[in-house]
């Protein structure tokens, strides 16, 4: 098995662009510990302490639809929606256990558990 260290998803809402394109696949990155630490020292955070999920998640997110350069202002520009959606997939991906959710076959009835792909997860 290939340790994976991207992840897809698929925003609920989607972020606008300047020309009104709307971008809703992405990818989030494995979380290191500089992404997490870097952004405690930033003055903004000293003084909005909710403001530190902003940079972490632009240091995390590879890109949104044709978006490569994930910046705080992108991050802000989210609607809550997707703020939330974004930090719900931060917490599954970089916990120690892969996300899971149990499931039921239809065709046996037996009980088992499945990898969540926020990629198809549709809203």
């Amino acid at each position: 098995m290939e340790f994976q260290t991207e992840y897809e998803f698929m925003l609920p809402k989607g972020y606008i662009d300047n020309a009104g394109n709307v971008h809703r696949k992405g990818v989030m990155l494995l979380a290191t510990a500089a992404d997490e630490i870097f952004p405690l020292n930033d003055a903004r955070v000293r003084e909005n302490p909710e403001y530190y999920k902003v940079l972490l998640l632009s240091r995390v997110i590879k890109n949104i639809g044709e978006v490569e350069a994930i910046s705080p202002k992108i991050i802000e520009r989210l609607f809550a929606a997707d703020l939330e959606f974004l930090q719900t997939l931060y917490k599954c991906i970089n916990a120690s256990d892969p996300p899971m959710i149990g499931a039921i076959c239809p065709a046996c009835g037996k009980e088992f558990m499945h990898v969540i792909n926020f990629s198809e997860i549709t809203f």
